[in-house]
């Protein structure tokens, strides 16, 4: 048994950690610059915005790797350093983490298969790559993120079974219709997820970004409604962005905003809590404070 579904054993609710991009930004990452770049040139700050986490009392907190692809970092002519940019994330995580548990993040490559971008074998090697690495420099679970293709998710998810020894969550992003539920801008369900992960034996299953807690709540409604018996992940984000008078965005929802839902998002099924984008330590703190209490 991995260790997330070993410490849910003994506690019924774990908190994760907050926004990555975000705060990055807010240190001096510029808009064009590679975030994973920053593992090996501002590992200080890398290691302070994953102890911050630490500090607020996650129970887990990611890697600085979601864009650290091969195929993602050949934009920034950085993809022979893949292996070591992902090995540093995870590094510089599980020195913040101590003995908690660390979540070495892969996003999506931004390559559709059915556009014929890219293959299935190289999508396999990719994140046979990035995850190994992910691995070696100490990560206890891989979590998939911010997928939108169940395809693309199906063979990330294969190449972490096949070849790490990690727990692998999976999330993706969800967007709510007009006429009511919710799908990815693919056309998927929380329902057609869990049946199309299924035989591949996902360890922990949910969503993360594009919604704040409201329609996270609703989201793992169809989760459960769909028969799921996994663990579910949520990292939402801190409400939908908006726009202030200098046209800058912002995400409106504060720790407390976010406090005041947490027992209702438990009670509908998620046990694994954490942010996604505007989210910060106060966020994370003020979520801790919740399940404490």
């Amino acid at each position: 048994m991995g260790r997330i579904l070993e410490v849910l054993k003994n506690k019924k609710v774990l908190i994760s950690d907050g926004a990555w991009g975000t705060f990055l930004q807010a240190e001096g990452l510029q808009v064009g610059e590679c975030p994973e770049s920053w593992n090996e040139t501002n590992r200080a700050t890398v290691l302070k915005i994953a102890k911050s986490y630490i500090d607020a009392g996650s129970d887990m907190i990611e890697t600085n790797s979601f864009g650290g692809s091969r195929l993602k970092l050949k934009s920034f002519g950085l993809e022979e350093k893949t292996f070591e940019l992902n090995k540093l994330a995870a590094e510089i995580s599980r020195e913040a983490a101590g003995n908690k548990i660390v979540l070495g993040s892969i996003g999506p490559t931004g390559k559709l298969l059915m556009m014929g971008e890219t293959s299935e074998e190289e999508l396999y090697e990719v994140y046979k790559e990035q995850s190994s690495a992910l691995e070696a420099g100490g990560a206890d679970a891989i979590v998939l993120e911010t997928f939108t293709d169940l395809e693309e998710l199906k063979i990330a998810l294969k190449a972490v079974k096949e070849n790490t020894n990690c727990e692998a969550v999976c999330t993706m992003t969800f967007d709510e219709l007009l006429t009511g539920g919710f799908r990815t801008m693919m056309g998927i369900s929380p329902a057609d997820m869990l049946s199309g992960l299924a035989e591949l034996n996902p360890d922990v299953v949910g969503a993360n970004c594009g919604n704040g807690f409201e329609n996270m709540i609703h989201i793992v409604k169809e989760f459960k409604i769909a028969g799921c018996e996994l663990p579910i992940l949520i990292h939402a984000n801190a409400g939908m962005p908006e726009l202030d008078e200098n046209s800058r965005t912002f995400f409106p929802e504060t720790p407390d905003d976010m406090g005041n839902k947490l027992n209702e998002l438990i009670d509908a099924g998620a046990c694994i809590v954490g942010g996604c984008c505007g989210t910060t330590p106060g966020h994370i703190k003020k979520l801790v404070e919740v399940v404490n209490s």
